[in-house]
C-alpha cells in the first residue's frame, strides 16, 4: 500500500469538490464578471441550485455580487475575489501535483 503524502493536497479546498462550484470558479477566473443568467445557462443548472452554490462561495469570500437594473430588469453579476483567486489557484495546483504522482 502506498504511503499517503499530505503535502500533495496542500491547497486542496473541499468547497471546490462540487462540479457547480468548480464550474463557477473556472468561469469567473477566466472573466472579469459574469451574470447569473449566463452562469446558469453555461453550467446547465437550475436557479435554486446555482443560487445555493453562489451563496456558499460568497460566504467563503471567494466571489462577490453586484445587483443592478439594466433597463427595468434586475441583473446580478458575480466576480471572483482576490481571496477566491488564490484559493482556486492553490486548489488547481494541488490537483495537478496529485495527478503527477
Amino acid at each position: 500500500m502506498a504511503e499517503q503524502n499530505p503535502i500533495l493536497l496542500d491547497g486542496y479546498d473541499k468547497l471546490f469538490e462540487n462540479r457547480v462550484r468548480l464550474g463557477v470558479m473556472s468561469v469567473l477566473a477566466a472573466n472579469d464578471s459574469y451574470d447569473f443568467v449566463s452562469l446558469r445557462q453555461m453550467l446547465g443548472v437550475t436557479d435554486g441550485n446555482l443560487t445555493t452554490h453562489l451563496r456558499a462561495l460568497e460566504t467563503a469570500g471567494y466571489v462577490t455580487s453586484v445587483k443592478q437594473f439594466i433597463g427595468r430588469k434586475p441583473n446580478t453579476s458575480y466576480s471572483i475575489t482576490e481571496q477566491g483567486r488564490c484559493a482556486f489557484t492553490a486548489h488547481i495546483t494541488a490537483l495537478s501535483k496529485l495527478l503527477k504522482v
